[in-house]
């Protein structure tokens, strides 16, 4: 392996550390990394309400409450980036437009 080789190597280990987060083995996206922390607060805040819904609904043998909870919490990480298309393929101006747009329906849904 030349020196140019192993800077190429390491830079793709720095770039995907950036994307992505591994636990256990699996690999999980990360947050949009360009995302204001307000914009990431409010995400977070509304993902941690949404999945509190769902162990809530699962207690309860609620199906709506669960379905309901859990379209909340996948409209919460869609908006952080952790689903949906690839944060680092897109424009940051899309990025935080679709970060925003989340807030927006999770406040509606709240």
């Amino acid at each position: 392996m030349t020196d140019a080789d192993a800077g190429a190597a390491a830079d793709a280990d720095a770039i995907d550390a950036e994307r992505w987060l591994v636990i256990d083995g699996r690999r999980w996206r990360r947050t949009d990394p360009s995302l204001p922390d307000d914009v990431q607060e409010a995400l977070r805040s509304h993902l941690g309400r949404a999945r509190s819904a769902v162990r809530a609904g699962k207690a309860a043998g609620d199906d709506r409450a669960i379905a309901a909870a859990r379209r909340r919490v996948d409209a919460a990480k869609h908006g952080l980036g952790e689903r949906g298309p690839r944060w680092w393929d897109e424009p940051e101006t899309e990025r935080l437009a679709r970060a925003r747009d989340a807030i927006r329906e999770l406040d509606r849904l709240a």
